[in-house]
Order: C-alpha cells, then sequence, then structure tokens
C-alpha cells in the first residue's frame, strides 16, 4: 500500500491539500479579526502586491538566483576538486579539513558585517553564499571517495591498476550519489547564504536583491512587499532543489538503486 502511493499521482496532491488549507486558514485570520495590511496582509494582497511590483521584484530575484547559482557552482567545483585531493593525499585533508569545519560552524550573520567592510557588496553577499554551499559537498564527496567497497578496491588491486584509474572507475563512480546529496543541500544553503548576505548589506544601504527589499519594505512598513519578496524567496527554493533532485535523477536513474524506479 505505501508503495501504491508513493507512486500514485495523487502523492503530489497531498502537499498541495496541506498547503490550500494553510494559504484558507491564513485568509480566514485576516479576515475574521480584520487585520490591516501593515500587520499581517492577506494571501490575496500578497498576491496583488506582487503582480503589482513585478518589475522591481522580479528584478531583485534575478540578482539573487544569479549570486545562488554562481555560488552554488564555484562550491561544486572547489568542493568536488578539494575531496579529489583529499582522497589522493590524507596529509592534505588531515591539515585543511579542520579549516572547512571552523567555516562552516562560523555563524555568517557575524562575519557578514565584516566582509561587506573589506568586499564589494556583490562580492560579499556571493562569499557568502559560497561559505554555506561548499561544505557539504565537500564532506559529502569525501566520504563517498572514501566509501569504497574494500573488496572492490583489492580487485582493482590485484588487476595492476594504478592510483588514477582507481580513481576515476572505482571511487568516483562511488563518489557521485555522495555528490549530488551534497549539491542538493547545498543548492538551499546557498539560497540561505545569500540571503543573509543581502539583509547585511540593506541594513547598510546597499544591495538590490530580494532581501534587500524586504529591508527596504520593512523600513517603509510595506508588509504586503515583505511578504511577495518572501514568497519569491520560497518559490526559488523550490525550483533550485527540484532542478537539483532531476539532475541527481538523470545521472543516477539507470544505474543506482536511489534512483531506480522513481521514474515510474
Amino acid at each position: 500500500m505505501a508503495h501504491r502511493l508513493e507512486t500514485s499521482p495523487f502523492r503530489w496532491l497531498l502537499p498541495v491539500a496541506v498547503l490550500g488549507l494553510v494559504i484558507l486558514g491564513w485568509d480566514l485570520v485576516v479576515r475574521l479579526n480584520d487585520l490591516p495590511p501593515y500587520i499581517l496582509p492577506g494571501p490575496l494582497r500578497v498576491l496583488d502586491t506582487l503582480i503589482a511590483d513585478r518589475d522591481v521584484l522580479l528584478g531583485s530575484l534575478m540578482v539573487t538566483l544569479r549570486t545562488t547559482l554562481v555560488a552554488l557552482v564555484l562550491a561544486a567545483v572547489g568542493g568536488a576538486a578539494l575531496a579529489l585531493l583529499f582522497a589522493s593525499a590524507r596529509i592534505v585533508e588531515f591539515s585543511l579539513f579542520p579549516i572547512a569545519i571552523i567555516l562552516q560552524v562560523t555563524p555568517l550573520i557575524a562575519i557578514a558585517p565584516l566582509m561587506l567592510i573589506y568586499l564589494s557588496t556583490d562580492t560579499a553577499v556571493l562569499t557568502c553564499a559560497w561559505i554555506v554551499a561548499f561544505f557539504p559537498i565537500l564532506s559529502n564527496t569525501t566520504l563517498g571517495l572514501n566509501s569504497v567497497d574494500p573488496n572492490l578496491r583489492d580487485l582493482f588491486r590485484l588487476s595492476g591498476a594504478g592510483r588514477v584509474k582507481t580513481l576515476r572507475l572505482l571511487q568516483m563512480p562511488t563518489a557521485l550519489p555522495y555528490f549530488l546529496g551534497g549539491l542538493r543541500i547545498a543548492g538551499g544553503l546557498a539560497l540561505v547564504g545569500a540571503v543573509v548576505g543581502e539583509i547585511a548589506a540593506g541594513s547598510a544601504g546597499q544591495g538590490s536583491g530580494l532581501a534587500f527589499r524586504i529591508v527596504e519594505s520593512a523600513y517603509r512598513l510595506n508588509i504586503p512587499r515583505m511578504f511577495a519578496a518572501l514568497l519569491l524567496i520560497s518559490l526559488a527554493g523550490i525550483l533550485i532543489y527540484a532542478g537539483l533532485s532531476l539532475l541527481s535523477w538523470l545521472l543516477l536513474r539507470r544505474w543506482h538503486e536511489s534512483a531506480l524506479g522513481k521514474g515510474n
């Protein structure tokens, strides 16, 4: 029964129905309590604001998405390359991995204002997004490269395969699902990092992304625009996750058990 539910097209109706109930409850709270828009705007008011301010909000959305995607690409390339270096030289892993952990556990909101002092606004926001996206890719890919079946490793050694061939034909395919899992996590974190950086820049009166519009709207008590910007950020996060999940399925669907049968 659980399998039939997972493969049924009606599985998509469940989250849509729950979301519809949440929106309906939100609208009822606003109407029954007669709340003014500067306290809590209703969903229709937010939609009207999104349409009326679409030029400003969509332009800011493009800025945030561009920062997020660039940071994600840089994190994917850098994280995968450093993980390969870790797998080839353990002394490098022992030397640099603690630094990566320090970057990950340092509160981003605390260092974002410092970045704005030493870097340009765009570079500072990009750096914030890159920092939080980098570690999941590095950590997951390193784990994947080190998770090779010992029997397969011995088989490669007995067949005379060198380190490069073993890395290319055994370790990298084994690490690919781990890398893609880290990439899905990093996609959402890159968006969060971009938003945090833009909020810090917006507090300093700089920037043009969606988070800057949120800060700007808060100063002007334009709460409907705040909610419209938040809605676009949420939709951007869903879009990024869906795109990365599709990429993962396309790369793994023919051979890895995590994706087999999901397209049926």
